[in-house]
């Protein structure tokens, strides 16, 4: 007699447990905001000419001529190796409009801009001074700058960090909480320059005040909210 021997073998099911999430932190956004003031050491200001006349080759012409008068004021001024940078130039013709009439082409008008660059605010008085009796026709956009403003930008970014913290810090405080790690934090600056006015005076110099220039920076951070 045979006998039959059978092994059930245990079948194991595997469920997927699911895994609770833990919560997400909560966080707190503040804005921080400094602006500081230094002393320029750039002066800047647009000097131009401009000439009209019948043709187009008379009027450039005459503007080269000026130009190259005004060019060597500005040198004779600041040195051989001044900072001038031609920023615009233009040749256009003129109409005459008369109503119910075609317009009628009466010449050309050239007219060429350069940015000149000054370290101090008395060369550039010298200079704006200097071009109008040469032939300079158009002085403009006075400005004072600083060249390298990064002192002045990490001084106001960190003072904006540290009152975006303040304000982080506050607001925990009212929720009766504390500030932990912080987990973002964005910049933003911005420099305003001082720009001015010239008026070239004809027997006294160009009165010019530099004032102050000013960076102003924000930071926005997101801080971790604790018990």
């Amino acid at each position: 007699m045979i006998k039959l021997v059978l092994f059930l073998s245990p079948v194991l099911f595997f469920l997927p447990l699911a895994t609770a999430q833990p919560p997400q932190p909560q966080t707190v956004q503040a804005v921080g905001s400094a602006t500081v003031s230094g002393q320029p050491d750039r002066v800047k200001v647009d000097i131009g000419v401009s000439t009209t006349a019948t043709t187009a080759q008379d009027a450039s012409t005459q503007n080269a001529t000026q130009m190259t008068a005004v060019l060597n004021q500005i040198r004779q001024v600041l040195g051989p190796n001044a900072d001038i940078k031609t920023i615009n130039y233009s040749l256009t013709p003129n109409y005459r409009s008369t109503s119910g009439q075609q317009p009628v082409l009466t010449g050309y008008t050239a007219t060429n801009t350069v940015e000149v660059t000054a370290g101090d605010a008395a060369s550039i008085v010298k200079v704006i001074d200097g071009v109008a009796p040469v032939g300079a026709t158009n002085i403009q956009s006075l400005r004072f700058a600083i060249a390298d403003d990064t002192p002045l930008r990490l001084q106001a970014l960190s003072a904006a960090a540290k009152q975006a913290m303040g304000h982080a810090q506050a607001i925990a405080s009212g929720l009766g909480l504390n500030v932990g790690v912080v987990v973002a934090a964005q910049e933003g600056v911005s420099v305003t320059p001082i720009v001015g006015t010239v008026t070239p005076g004809a027997t006294v110099s160009t009165p010019v005040e530099p004032g102050l220039v000013t960076v102003s920076a924000t930071v926005t951070i997101s801080a971790q909210l604790t018990r």
